[in-house]
């Protein structure tokens, strides 16, 4: 568990990283073709639905390679 923990960590440092130099690097993020947006004069509602797929799939895919 520690050495997860860890883990967890240094991708965070390592995406902020990434995020804090490269600013436009993640601008694809939540603006696939199947997220849903609506937008009326004082409403805003934002469905990010084929982002969290992709999201859930990286994730998925990245526990069952580092529990082997």
């Amino acid at each position: 568990m520690p050495k997860f923990v860890i883990l967890i960590g240094i991708i965070l440092v390592i995406g902020g990283l990434v995020w804090m130099f490269f600013p436009n690097a993640f601008s694809w993020f939540g603006k696939l073709p199947g997220d849903i947006r609506y937008q009326s004069n004082n409403t805003r509602i934002y469905f990010p639905i084929v982002t969290m797929i992709i999201v859930s799939i990286v994730v998925s895919i990245l526990l069952n390679v580092f529990r082997r």
